[in-house]
């Protein structure tokens, strides 16, 4: 019987992830697909990536770039449409282009002691426009969740990390379960007097 719970288990540690994975492409092969209406499955997937590519390509021009900064200016000034296009917008460009917001790893002392901590990455590190001072803005993902809390904190509080910031929320993520940050024994190396935003 204890064989029978081995073999259960290992067949878990190897399917689970396996299935999920496959699972979540599906998805979102299939809505994709959903939206183009094509009977040849993954047809809709594969012309959603030529679109990306084909706009990326044309937005490289200088002119077609304009364009682009012309249109954006608009959506950002329509009410209501604003708050949502600058809010999708900032979101992806934290996390892909020359902008990423989420490449200041760091910990944050919960207690007065430093025996808990908390990681996460700083995506403001000048609050000063908000009537804010001596503080930084801290994003803590959360784990297994697509989500996260804003934290504003006295910037004596927060240490840099060092390491890969990918790494890093890899291994916020999961819940610290995956591989370890690149450089573990250097997480907290520097003082919290330090600028957070390792600049």
């Amino acid at each position: 019987m204890k064989k029978i719970s081995q073999y259960f288990l290992q067949g878990l540690l190897v399917l689970v992830p396996m299935v999920a994975t496959v699972y979540v492409v599906y998805i979102i092969f299939t809505k994709i697909d959903g939206i183009f209406r094509f009977n040849v499955p993954g047809g809709g997937f594969l012309l959603t990536i030529a679109l990306i590519l084909a706009v990326g390509f044309v937005t490289s021009n200088l002119l077609a770039n304009k364009v682009v900064l012309l249109v954006d200016r608009i959506f950002a000034r329509l009410p209501l449409i604003a708050m949502i296009y600058t809010s999708i917008r900032d979101l992806v460009h934290a996390f892909v282009g020359d902008k990423r917001s989420f490449n200041k790893p760091v910990q944050v002392a919960v207690d007065a002691s430093n025996n808990i901590r908390v990681l996460g990455f700083v995506t403001q590190d000048d609050l000063n426009a908000l009537g804010i001072a001596n503080s930084v803005a801290v994003y803590l993902p959360q784990s297994y969740n697509f989500a996260g809390n804003l934290i504003i904190v006295d910037r004596s509080l927060v240490t840099p990390l060092i390491g890969d910031p990918g790494e890093i929320m890899k291994f916020i993520v999961s819940g610290g379960v995956s591989s370890r940050p690149n450089n573990p024994s250097a997480l907290p190396q520097r003082s919290g007097a330090d600028d957070p935003g390792g600049q």
